[in-house]
Formats: structure tokens, sequence, C-alpha cells
């Protein structure tokens, strides 16, 4: 009686490193446009737990945000982008939204929106 072979061919062993190679350079790809909206939303949650916060200008905000941007080398958004409203109770709400295209392969680009709030910071 012949024994049948099991096991992936060397075709398949290929189109299965082929796609977690593609999948990993996406994930690097991607990965730096992720951590500086870290660093954006870490910057909002230091303006927001701010003592004088309720009673900061707009001014401030701008550039307490724009001190804390220079040390953690934020460059996609600055200061004077973000929009700051007023609650009912006069506490300042500041809002990041931007967006970041990062280049993938060839003319290939992805398109990621980014929003962080303090109302949205746990």
């Amino acid at each position: 009686m012949r024994k049948q072979q099991e096991g992936m061919t060397f075709i398949g062993l290929v189109l299965v490193i082929a796609g977690i190679v593609f999948v990993a350079v996406i994930g690097m790809k991607l990965t730096p446009a992720y951590l500086e909206f870290l660093s954006i939303k870490k910057a909002i949650a230091k303006i927001e737990n701010d003592p004088s916060f309720a009673n900061m200008s707009k001014n401030d905000i701008v550039q307490q945000f724009d001190r804390t941007a220079t040390i953690d080398d934020i460059k996609t958004i600055q200061g004077n982008e973000l929009l700051i409203s007023k609650e009912e109770g006069g506490r300042p709400v500041v809002t990041a939204e931007y967006q970041t295209v990062v280049p993938l392969v060839a003319n290939v680009s992805a398109l990621i929106d980014f929003r962080t709030s303090t109302d949205d910071v746990e």
C-alpha cells in the first residue's frame, strides 16, 4: 500500500512567506504614524491633566502643546492647528484632527485619519 505524502508544496510555502513579508512591510510603514499619534494623544492628555487647564487661554494651550511637541518630536501637527473650544461649563476642549498619507508600494499609499480630544482621553 502506498502512503500519501502530506505537507505543503514549495510554491505554497513561498506564497505563505510572501504574505507574511507583505503584512510585515505594511506594518513597519504604518507604525511610525501610529506612534506619532500616540505621542499627540499623550501631549493632549498632559495638557488636560494640568491643574490650570480650566483657566488656560487658547494661546497657553498652543504654547504648552508646542513645547511638548518639540520634546516628543511631533511634526505632523502644530499647536496652532489644534481645535480649541469651550464646553458649557467654560472648560476648554482641545481636539487634534489630521490626516497622514503613508506611501506603501510604488504609487499606492494609505490615508489615515486621526482624531483625539480631551473628551476622548482616559
